[in-house]
């Protein structure tokens, strides 16, 4: 969603410092304004021949990232499975694509990456597999600080993914806040704060001044 204009002049002045700060951690980071700016950018960042896998993403299928990427490339798209077992093992296939794509939860200031995750192949790839992870995230999901950005993916991102699902099961799902549950159904099993890129720029964020995905 397009910001108003003081809302566009805060992120376009925040956004090139996180940057720097994602590069001081060895991250490959990039800040544009739009969100065809970023669709542009994913684009270019993905070589040819490039397998492609994903999570989960609100934030790819509102700029039409994974649309774009179906043209031009090979991909492992569990959207495709006839059961659930198909889609577990395409699900497993993803981790060893060459590009992987997702968003990110929160992002802290100083270059934190903060995810939360339920059954875990998102923060999986995001930790090993994919020859290269693309991460976009809409400059909401900036925090000021590593605790502050912990504290939106648990009290902001994982209430509305479970309002997203449908689910009743856990207390977000009823209250709309966190109830530190062990639900079978909770999203928050997997907690993964990736504090430096290794091997160097093989994660690769895109920050873009619009507020994008929860």
């Amino acid at each position: 969603m397009k910001p108003s204009e003081p809302v566009q002049k805060r992120y376009d002045l925040l956004g090139p410092r996180v940057v720097k700060a994602l590069e001081s951690r060895h991250f490959e980071a990039y800040y544009v304004s739009t969100g065809s700016e970023a669709a542009d950018l994913v684009e270019k960042l993905i070589p040819a021949g490039n397998t492609v896998g994903w999570g989960g993403s609100t934030t790819m299928n509102e700029l039409g990232i994974l649309d774009r990427v179906k043209k031009s490339h090979e991909c492992i798209d569990r959207s495709l499975a006839k059961d659930p077992e198909e889609k577990k093992a395409i699900m497993k296939q993803a981790l060893t694509a060459d590009t992987f794509l997702m968003s990110s939860n929160a992002v802290s200031e100083d270059g934190i990456l903060v995810n939360i995750d339920g059954v875990g192949n998102r923060v999986a790839a995001l930790a090993y597999g994919p020859d290269q992870v693309i991460v976009v995230a809409g400059m909401n999901k900036v925090a000021k600080s590593l605790d502050d950005a912990v504290s939106r993916a648990r009290n902001i991102a994982a209430p509305i993914n479970m309002q997203r699902f449908g689910l009743e099961s856990t207390p977000c799902s009823v209250t709309g806040a966190c109830g530190n549950c062990k639900s079978t159904d909770s999203v928050c099993s997997q907690f993964v704060i990736t504090r430096l890129c290794r091997p160097v720029g093989r994660i690769k964020v895109i920050l873009v001044g619009e507020e994008l995905g929860f």
